[in-house]
């Protein structure tokens, strides 16, 4: 189906993909499996673009030698859409400044068998992910490029020579654009088997290459989800019971309805809407609607209720991993030492930039969406169910993300909103857009978390022994319960139940709590809590030993280990143990998670008024390979600043059943003058290997000041916020 999509500022960042869906039958026969769906030229229902031609299903070649690059990922600051271009260009053998890229369709994806694989993006899988994909398809075009051009001239595939976007062949000195050759080359059989090049080959991946959205998204014509703009379009804005699982009883409309510029109100499941000609009005009304909420008797739950649920979970806690006797290491301790603490992290919101929103047009059996998405199955999933339809009569249109972090990904609440609102309003395109407030008091919060620890040193002062009695809700719970083992969330245990340590004796358990509060994947997700509690820890008891905090790891850690080499690294870049300027002081910490390792050295000082000064970070990562340099330094620092902001300023507090916080006031972020310098440490181990950059950096990242803070103070931080504690930042 086609429906209009007429942005304000014209930008390939709105525009679907060009190709029409296969006609029945269409192409389909002619595609052959490489290790995925890789179908030959598309029939077109009308003239290409152009003129430009399809080699497969990512690629996309103009007359004028321009190749394009279809990106089913999402991008939403994390540079995507420029790594995964890189890796089919790699393989392509093209010009870097002939390439740019669209997001493609999530329709055309289904039309045909499900071809980019996934649209998924999360768990730092962007990149690593899909690189075998992107260099795969590179790969199979440029061969198909070669054998046109042998084809043509007559020569065998193995005398011609791909190179800079060109086909050559030496010995007659003869040679072709891509361009030219792309109509006959979309007609060649696909290869069999295609040869990648090895990472020392490489001319593109790991290069710091400028991104392709940052100039659309500097001079302003990107179009984010917030800017879509179409003919006739209304605003909607919208207020949701304010206590979870709560829905409206009665809504008294009388003092809005006539109001100028309101549209319509329509009442949800669990959301009472505005609509209007512009969303300020729409705001203004939704404020002033008189709404009674059934809150289905969940609005008794606060701080102190969940505390307590929480420590119920970590006495009825089961085992995800256990090794030795841990309770026989007890009660042999001896002349060694017990260490024990507690240590507790609140909810966290997601916070984009963007407030969640979205676009939609209902005409007849057909429905239009445009939304920010970090998933455009999920979307278009959601979308069709909401509205009765079959998949193939919705059209997911993919604008840029004003900031995602997992907020946009599997919960698509903004997306059904959307559509119900556009089912009272058949014909009319309108935008839903949350207030801040919305935004931020109907998250799917990070969890709280409660973590009970102890360890047992011998004489020696040698760790035998460690139990770690954790608590949390569930997030796959709720979205793949059948990723449970056992009724057992062994992602909610994650840097625990899977520590790379050695300790002979490991008692690693983990309850599940029941608590109404909605929770999601949030950066990083169990790994931007869980390495809080266990570096922390480890450190207490490494100074309970006697032990430096790198040296200590170092010993517990096998001698193999990335962890070490991650650690020795950023120790390294920092100067660990060498003398620093007076009153500063330094804390690690290192953490794996997404296929890639990384360890952080912070370093601060203190005054006596409990102002932390946070004056320098390095950040050593491996994640196997690194796709962009530029992209991954950009990763690390934003992962720094990001945990920075968590630390010391962000929680979500719960009364009465209620989101007490609300917008920056109360929910504050990093100032620019608060940014210590950042020093990245890119040392991938290459192999196989791809780990992700999108999330790692942030694991290390609380330990590692928490642990500094403790030298400078004496004071070990065991709760976030640490403004808990009286710390702020300078």
């Amino acid at each position: 189906m086609n429906t209009p999509i007429l942005p304000p500022i014209p930008t390939q960042a709105l525009t679907p993909s060009r190709r029409s869906f296969l006609k029945t039958g269409a192409a389909a026969a002619t595609g052959f499996t490489l290790g995925f769906h890789l179908p030959a030229m598309a029939q077109k229902a009308g003239p290409a673009p152009s003129d430009a031609v399809d080699i497969n299903a990512w690629i996309r070649i103009t007359p004028d030698n321009q190749v394009v690059c279809e990106v089913a990922r999402a991008e939403m600051g994390q540079g995507t859409s420029t790594s995964l271009p890189m890796m089919l260009a790699e393989e392509l053998e093209c010009q870097w400044a002939d390439v740019r890229m669209e997001f493609a369709s999530v329709s055309e994806h289904i039309a045909r068998n499900k071809v980019y694989v996934t649209f998924a993006t999360g768990g730092s899988r962007g990149t690593r992910d899909s690189q075998a994909v992107m260099r795969k398809a590179g790969a199979v075009a440029r061969e198909m490029l070669k054998a046109a051009a042998a084809q043509q001239w007559g020569v065998p595939i193995t005398e011609v020579v791909a190179k800079a976007g060109h086909v050559s062949h030496p010995a007659s000195q003869r040679k072709l654009s891509y361009g030219a050759l792309a109509a006959q080359a979309a007609r060649q059989p696909m290869p069999e088997s295609v040869k990648l090049k090895a990472p020392s080959e490489w001319s593109l991946i790991g290069k710091p290459i400028p991104r392709l959205d940052i100039p659309a998204k500097v001079n302003g014509s990107a179009v984010f989800g917030i800017d879509v703009r179409l003919p006739g379009m209304l605003y909607a804005a919208i207020v949701q019971c304010p206590v979870f699982g709560g829905a409206p009883a009665s809504v008294d409309d009388g003092a809005v309805k006539n109001r100028r510029g309101v549209k319509k109100v329509v009442t949800g499941p669990d959301f009472v809407a505005v609509v209007a000609d512009n969303w300020w009005r729409a705001q203004q009304a939704a404020k002033a609607l008189k709404v009674s909420w059934d809150y289905k008797g969940q609005d008794k739950l606060d701080d102190a209720a969940v505390r307590k649920l929480l420590e119920a979970g970590t006495q009825a806690a089961r085992p995800l991993r256990q090794e030795g006797d841990f309770a026989k290491a007890q009660t042999e301790v001896g002349a060694g030492k017990v260490v024990e603490a507690e240590y507790f992290v609140p909810y966290l919101s997601h916070f984009t930039l963007e407030p969640q929103n979205c676009t939609s047009l209902l005409q007849g059996d057909t429905l239009g969406v445009w939304a920010p998405t970090q998933n455009a199955e999920a979307t278009l999933a959601v979308a069709a169910k909401t509205a009765g339809l079959p998949v193939q009569k919705v059209k997911v249109h993919r604008p840029y993300l004003g900031g995602g972090f997992g907020r946009r990904g599997g919960f698509q609440d903004f997306v059904r909103q959307s559509v119900q609102i556009a089912q009272a309003l058949p014909g009319v395109p309108v935008k839903l857009l949350w207030s801040r407030e919305e935004d931020m008091q109907h998250d799917f919060y990070r969890p709280a978390a409660l973590y009970r620890q102890r360890a047992v040193l011998d004489a020696g002062g040698q760790l035998v022994a460690w139990q770690a009695l954790l608590a949390s809700q569930s997030i796959v719970a709720a979205i793949r319960p059948e990723a449970l083992k056992n009724g057992q969330d062994f992602q909610a245990g994650e840097s625990f139940h899977d520590m790379p340590y050695r300790v002979p004796a490991l008692d690693v358990r983990h309850g599940l709590c029941d608590i109404n509060v909605p929770v999601g994947f949030w950066r990083s997700v169990f790994h931007s809590q869980n390495p809080f509690a266990r570096e922390c820890f480890l450190d207490e008891v490494l100074a309970a030993a006697g032990k430096d905090p790198l040296q200590g790891r170092l010993d517990l850690l096998p001698p193999d280990s990335r962890d070490r080499k991650v650690l020795q690294a950023v120790a390294s870049a920092a100067n660990w143990g060498q003398p620093l300027p007076k009153g500063r002081v330094q804390g690690l910490a290192v953490q794996d998670a997404y296929g890639s390792y990384a360890a952080a050295v912070v370093e601060l000082s203190v005054s006596a008024q409990k102002v932390v000064t946070v004056h320098k970070v390095w950040v050593a990562v491996d994640p196997g390979h690194v796709a962009n340099i530029d992209s991954a330094r950009a990763q690390i620092e934003g992962n720094v600043i990001y945990a920075l902001t968590t630390m010391f300023m962000s929680e979500i507090n719960l009364r009465d059943g209620r989101v007490q916080q609300s917008n920056l006031p109360d929910y504050p972020l990093l100032q620019l003058r608060q940014t210590p310098q950042i020093t990245s440490v890119l040392v991938p181990t290459g192999g196989e290997v791809w780990g992700g950059m999108g999330e790692p950096p942030y694991a290390p990242m609380t330990a590692a000041v928490a642990n500094a803070m403790a030298k400078a103070t004496g004071e070990r931080l065991r709760q976030t916020p640490f403004s808990h504690a009286g710390y702020g930042l300078a």
